[in-house]
């Protein structure tokens, strides 16, 4: 177990599979290196719905979602984690026989991350993760997706650190349009997110990044909205968009 903030707590497994639970939040979470997941038996319908994709999208495709049958078998149930995946029209993926079982997907250049927030009794639930391997943003993205003096301040980071706190921050934008149900349609980049920024809320989500614990920029957003998160310790900066990154 590693330490955490009073309402988080993480778990490190092998093949840099880490697990987060926040408990405030309901939110469990998993992200991993797709190649740590390759031998794990597919699903029958995942492999099916995998089969027109290349071979390189498939592997990440059937790793995001081994590992989010494993993560709603531990969150919710084994019954659960056997029912099939379903998309809605803007690619958000979810649970038909599950209502109030909302879940998310992520992938970025290697690895795979998956969401899932459980509210029992039928009640609505909203979740939304993504991960992001950094790269080298233009002058243009930055200008695009960051305010104020966001821009400025991230131009004045090395070039390697400059790279992880933008995915830092696309991780926050691309998790609230995800939870939202929108995606690209929803205008991540409008999200407004600091530099260094740990946790906050919009359009009535809470949001959060698991700084100093992922080893990947990750970022995942929850609704309702209730209580924030527990304030973490600052740290110094040390955090791109990957169009093709993504997975319904």
């Amino acid at each position: 177990m590693l330490p955490a903030a009073a309402d988080l707590s993480l778990t490190v497994r092998p093949g840099g599979n880490l697990r987060a639970v926040d408990h405030a939040g309901g939110v469990h979470l998993a992200v991993a290196r797709a190649a740590a997941l390759v031998r794990v038996p597919p699903f029958p319908a995942d492999r099916r719905a995998a089969g027109h994709l290349p071979a390189w999208r498939a592997e990440r495709y059937l790793a995001a979602r081994a590992l989010l049958r494993s993560l709603l078998a531990e969150a919710v149930g084994a019954d659960t984690a056997r029912e099939p995946l379903a998309a809605r029209p803007g690619g958000r993926p979810y649970l038909p026989g599950s209502p109030g079982t909302a879940v998310s997907l992520s992938g970025s250049e290697g690895w795979v991350a998956a969401a899932v927030l459980h509210a029992p009794g039928g009640a609505r639930a909203v979740v939304g993760v993504d991960v992001q391997s950094p790269y080298r943003p233009s002058a243009g993205l930055v200008r695009r997706c960051c305010r104020g003096e966001a821009p400025g301040l991230l131009a004045s980071l090395p070039e390697s650190v400059r790279a992880r706190e933008f995915a830092w921050i696309w991780t926050v934008q691309e998790a609230c349009v995800k939870a939202e149900g929108t995606g690209l349609a929803g205008r991540p980049w409008t999200v407004p997110v600091a530099p260094g920024a740990r946790h906050g809320q919009w359009r009535g989500l809470c949001w959060r990044s698991l700084r100093a614990v992922s080893p990947v920029p990750l970022s995942y957003a929850r609704g309702p909205a209730g209580p924030a998160p527990a304030a973490d310790r600052p740290v110094p900066h040390r955090s791109t968009p990957d169009a093709k990154g993504d997975l319904p």
